[in-house]
């Protein structure tokens, strides 16, 4: 296996595959991530947040995760680690805060106002409007009459 497939990397660093992180991106959250410290040797965090990537796109079962990824149950038990640690809170706020000073959110194209939500009027409690009974429709709180207009034999 070359290394550009164990990193997942295509051609010039651009991500091979749909879903994986970018050179840019892995450099952003690479810092963030926790470091080894003793004990086994750990799968790569960029190889291991693209084969969570991939489950949470794919929508697929653990099982199914592609073995580029390495083995699905050492991605699952750190996706349910990470998830434990608040691991992605905090990259998701350490990100926002990053890109916000850059200068790079756009703040019109969010709707931080709750306020603002408009609800139907049935959600509010307003009357329904009812729908006019059709004449071929069983009245089932009449047996005699329902049984009558019957089509089964």
């Amino acid at each position: 296996m070359t290394r550009n497939q164990r990193t997942g990397r295509g051609v010039a660093g651009k991500p091979g595959r749909r879903y994986e992180l970018t050179d840019e991106a892995w450099e952003r959250i690479e810092p963030l991530l926790p470091r080894q410290t003793r004990g086994g040797r750990w799968n790569d965090h960029r190889v291991t947040l693209n084969g969570i990537f991939w489950i949470l796109n794919a929508g697929a079962q653990w099982r199914d995760l592609p073995e580029r990824y390495g083995k699905w149950e050492s991605v699952y038990h750190r996706y349910r680690r990470w998830t434990r640690e608040c691991l992605f809170d905090r990259l998701l706020q350490r990100l926002h805060l990053a890109l916000d000073e850059e200068g790079r959110i756009d703040w019109s194209a969010f709707n931080v106002d709750g306020s603002n939500i408009r609800a139907d009027r049935s959600a509010a409690g307003a009357r329904k409007k009812r729908a006019k009974q059709s004449r071929l429709t069983t009245p089932w709180d009449d047996p005699a009459e329902a049984l009558a207009r019957s089509f089964i034999w």
